[in-house]
């Protein structure tokens, strides 16, 4: 309940994760409203509680925007890293700065041009995105911070996820495919916005994830 005066607020920020994934969804539609090449977002509760430090340890919307660079990579069949999805090539640079992704400094020896940030433009583009995740993650962060029994680590988290080496391609039968860590996948079926179908891992691909 919002004390007397207090202005309401558009957007309910709950800290419940099924909610906080339902604002990182949101935030991902608004990327795809600039971009619309880009994939619908999987599983965006894996995100939560997830540690990357290839794509960035704090999950933010520039995380998310980081995130969305290998989306379209995936969706142009580009291949945006390599040495197990640790370093990130020119390619992903490239990519990253068409949607506001900046990296002034020489790669970095082991992770390339993973640490991209915000340029001044996208910051003013998502300004009002911006804003709505950052108030969503701090209530979730105060939540699971005052009370740890019932954190919710999230399912990456839960079969050690680290990041981009973990995730895989998968694909449905309209020829659309996402990046998705094999262990959320298996919980239960992912289904595509185009087709209806649901998204599988190629077997190839599949049989070489432990």
């Amino acid at each position: 309940m919002e004390p007397p005066g207090h202005p309401a607020r558009c957007h309910d920020v709950s800290t419940t994760p099924p909610v906080l994934a339902a604002e990182l969804a949101q935030a991902w539609a608004d990327i795809q409203r600039h971009h619309p090449e880009l994939p619908d977002l999987a599983a965006p509760e894996s995100l939560i509680g997830e540690s990357s430090s290839a794509c960035g340890a704090e999950l933010s919307f520039e995380r998310l925007l980081h995130e969305a660079v290998h989306g379209i990579a995936a969706s142009r069949g580009v291949r945006d890293t390599s040495r197990a999805g640790r370093y990130h090539n020119r390619r992903f640079l490239a990519i990253a700065e068409e949607l506001g992704l900046d990296h002034p400094e020489e790669p970095h020896p082991s992770s390339g041009f993973s640490l991209v940030t915000l340029n001044p433009e996208a910051k003013r583009r998502y300004r009002p995105t911006i804003e709505r995740l950052q108030r969503a993650l701090k209530a979730h962060t105060a939540a699971t911070t005052a009370d740890t029994a019932r954190s919710f680590r999230g399912p990456a988290a839960r079969h050690g996820s680290s990041g981009g080496g973990v995730r895989v391609k998968a694909v449905c039968d309209c020829g659309r495919n996402v990046r998705v860590v094999p262990s959320v996948l298996a919980q239960a079926p992912i289904m595509c916005g185009g087709c209806g179908k649901p998204f599988r891992i190629p077997e190839a691909v599949g049989a070489g994830v432990g």
